[in-house]
């Protein structure tokens, strides 16, 4: 599995502590629904970047916890070339809504950090919660994930 991670704005701070929470939700994610030869590419971000994104590319004009796009799915070109693991698609996540999300349900900033990054790739894996139906097997999902990496409520 090949994991990219950024940032944007480059200078936005981001702990290897954080860092590691997001390689570690992305490799249980793999290894649990046979994704480990992927490429996942994530961009840990703030409020004003990603509200951006959301108005570019979804039309909603606020910023978001995390975007997720799925190569199959996304407008973004064709990727053409040898690598040896195909590309699942690419995370963006607001470290600056984490943060908040975090404190407004109790929680560390890792287990909210942890749980959007098994959410969105949940979501580059063809996952959504649009329909009541879809929800419930998500949120499913979601707490096998986070109870596999031994984060639970």
């Amino acid at each position: 599995m090949e994991i990219e991670i950024r940032t944007e704005p480059e200078e936005l701070p981001v702990s290897e502590e954080e860092r590691a929470a997001v390689r570690r939700a992305i490799e249980t994610v793999g290894r649990l629904y046979g994704a480990e030869g992927v490429e996942v590419s994530v961009t840990l971000t703030d409020d004003a970047h990603i509200h951006v994104i959301n108005r570019e590319y979804r039309n909603v004009d606020r910023p978001t916890d995390v975007i997720s796009f799925a190569l199959t799915e996304s407008e973004e070109p064709e990727i053409i070339g040898g690598g040896e693991h195909e590309v699942l698609g690419d995370l963006i996540i607001s470290l600056e809504r984490m943060r908040a999300q975090a404190a407004e349900y109790g929680h560390t900033e890792l287990r909210e950090l942890s749980f959007l990054t098994v959410h969105g790739m949940l979501h580059l894996l063809g996952y959504d919660h649009m329909e009541a139906e879809e929800r419930l097997e998500m949120e499913e999902e979601q707490r096998a994930v986070m109870e596999e990496l031994g984060i639970t409520r």
